[in-house]
């Protein structure tokens, strides 16, 4: 008998088992909690690159970071976005930006953790290398607060180039105290800084900036009048600022608050409505008669200010290598748990041959990224030959790993379909993210041209690029004819090719690094789809013969 849709309806005439629609089955658990430092090549990286004492912080710092609560202050600071208040009740300018409780939850232990600026009130060798090992962990819950860490620890050499202004902030920068909110500097037990680089009529052609500084009877302090194009983290207590002094572009130093508790004129006319990294306020400030002074000597601000962006550059390498390993964890956890056709993904060959070429990629990015950070770490302790290599490879890693980032991002989405589709599996905010990191300090025509720069005008470059390499000499054919080839094609110095050179170099060192520390299954993988050339232009065709489970096994232990 038909029972139509008005009538009554008894639950338990003839209702077959499991009838409820709303039953789940087939879907993962949450992944949280989880370990955000379980991962086998990071570890052996920080130990390698000398910052094995931070080892148990950084396996705390993980358990913390894949906390459910950690992850949910991830997403409650992004689905609630900074707002400007430009004016308070009365008509008052006030300039200030308010952020959601969890980002300052997230801040407070990326500051606490040694994250910003507290590396270079560290003696220990490997200091720099453990912050950054750190930023790869506590990247796991999200990657907007990274950027006034970074511009923090960015900040404090470039501001040693005035001996007088580091004694002064510089203890306040390297502090772990986060302590937000516009105060006199000295009246704060932490401080954070950001930088003022871009104008709109140039954007990273600083050179036409049109902000003027006109010096003032005190040696040193100007009064600036211009306006930025893309500032980040406003709210932050201090900004190094290009602008056009009499002799030139220059450096300058802009407190929001000045040293007798008075507000310097920095005016927020706009928050950006930005793709992704909505937890981070990007905003546009006006200067008029706003006081700065004065770093490095006047028409020589690019060459002050490139020490910093030198460090955030590092940095969009660490955030980009981190948004792989996080995306990559969220892949994995999902094929474990999810079957189609018969068999759970995680077992079907082709799902497989995905997950362990973004395992290979992932770990790529990871240990160039440590490199990176123990070439930083030597460098800041004096050693030539290692500040050579920073020059080059930053550059270099920067371009490549920033670029691979956005791709990476979508094939791990598309590992978890339609589900990694909707905003409440994360995956969104992390596609969201990924191309931010290309761009933001120098897109990859300005890495590109940044790497043929450093090739022409201090061979020193080349040489300490070329020794790292040799390094792995013997070691795998693949790599031996990829450098031989790097080589012959050195001189050319095309703008036009540019971008292939940089690729080759990326590829090489990342080779490199992998012959000589991964297991054989992971850099014989490497090379064979990335230097022998049997490989195909999407993620999931490496060739015959991978060893993807021991690629796997390595990348995805039990733990995440």
């Amino acid at each position: 008998m038909t029972t139509l849709a008005h009538e009554p309806y008894e639950e338990s005439a003839g209702r077959p088992e499991g009838w409820a629609t709303h039953e789940v089955t087939n879907q993962p658990p949450p992944l949280a909690p989880y370990d955000a430092a379980e991962d086998t090549a990071l570890l052996e990286g920080v130990r390698r690159e000398g910052a094995g004492w931070a080892e148990e912080d950084l396996r705390r710092l993980g358990r913390r970071a894949g906390s459910a609560e950690a992850q949910e202050w991830g997403d409650l600071a992004n689905r609630h976005a900074p707002e400007l208040r430009t004016h308070d009740r009365y008509g008052n300018r006030v300039d200030e930006v308010d952020h959601h409780p969890s980002w300052h939850r997230l801040m407070r232990v990326a500051v606490g953790e040694g994250l910003a600026g507290a590396p270079w009130a560290d003696d220990r060798p490997g200091a720099h290398v453990a912050r950054t090992a750190g930023g790869l962990v506590w990247g796991h819950t999200e990657a907007g607060h990274g950027c006034p860490t970074s511009m923090t620890y960015a900040a404090v050499p470039v501001l040693r180039r005035r001996p007088d202004l580091a004694k002064l902030y510089e203890p306040l920068l390297t502090s772990r105290e986060y302590d937000p909110g516009l105060r006199a500097p000295a009246e704060k037990r932490g401080l954070l800084a950001g930088m003022g680089m871009t104008e709109k009529q140039g954007g990273s052609d600083v050179r036409t900036n049109t902000t003027s500084a006109a010096p003032t009877a005190e040696p040193g302090l100007y009064t600036l009048r211009g306006h930025k194009w893309f500032t980040s983290a406003p709210m932050s207590d201090l900004f190094l600022v290009l602008a056009q002094a009499p002799g030139g572009l220059s450096c300058f130093l802009v407190p929001r608050v000045l040293p007798d508790g008075t507000r310097n004129t920095f005016r927020i006319q706009r928050l950006k409505d930005k793709l992704g990294n909505r937890s981070n306020a990007s905003s546009e400030p006006e200067f008029d008669g706003t006081v700065a002074w004065l770093v490095g000597p006047e028409g020589q601000g690019v060459k002050t200010i490139i020490e910093m962006v030198n460090c955030t550059r590092l940095d969009c390498v660490m955030s980009s290598a981190t948004l792989m390993r996080k995306t990559l964890v969220e892949a994995g956890h999902h094929v474990r748990h999810r079957s189609a056709f018969g068999a759970r993904l995680i077992d079907q060959p082709l799902m497989r041959n995905v997950l362990a070429d973004l395992a290979l990629e992932s770990e790529a990015a990871t240990a160039l990224t440590l490199r990176l950070a123990g070439a930083a770490d030597r460098a800041a302790r004096g050693d030539a030959e290692e500040a050579a290599f920073r020059r080059i490879a930053t550059a270099v890693g920067k371009y490549w790993v920033t670029k691979r980032g956005p791709a990476f991002t979508a094939e791990a989405l598309e590992c978890l379909g339609g589900n990694g589709y909707v905003e409440d599996s994360g995956m969104p905010r992390h596609y969201r993210e990924a191309p931010l990191l290309s761009i933001w300090e120098g897109s990859g025509n300005v890495n590109a041209l940044d790497v043929l720069r450093a090739l022409g005008r201090s061979p020193a470059t080349a040489h300490a690029l070329f020794s790292e390499l040799a390094l792995a000499r013997g070691a795998d054919a693949r790599l031996d004819a990829a450098v031989a080839g790097l080589e012959s094609r050195l001189g050319e110095g095309s703008e036009y090719g540019a971008r292939r050179l940089v690729e080759r170099m990326a590829l090489a060192l990342q080779a490199s690094l992998l012959v000589r520390h991964a297991p054989p299954a992971v850099a014989d993988a490497f090379c064979a789809s990335r230097l022998g050339g049997d490989w195909g232009h999407s993620f999931g065709t490496l060739p015959d013969g991978a060893d993807v489970d021991g690629v796997l096994g390595r990348a995805l232990p039990d733990g995440v």
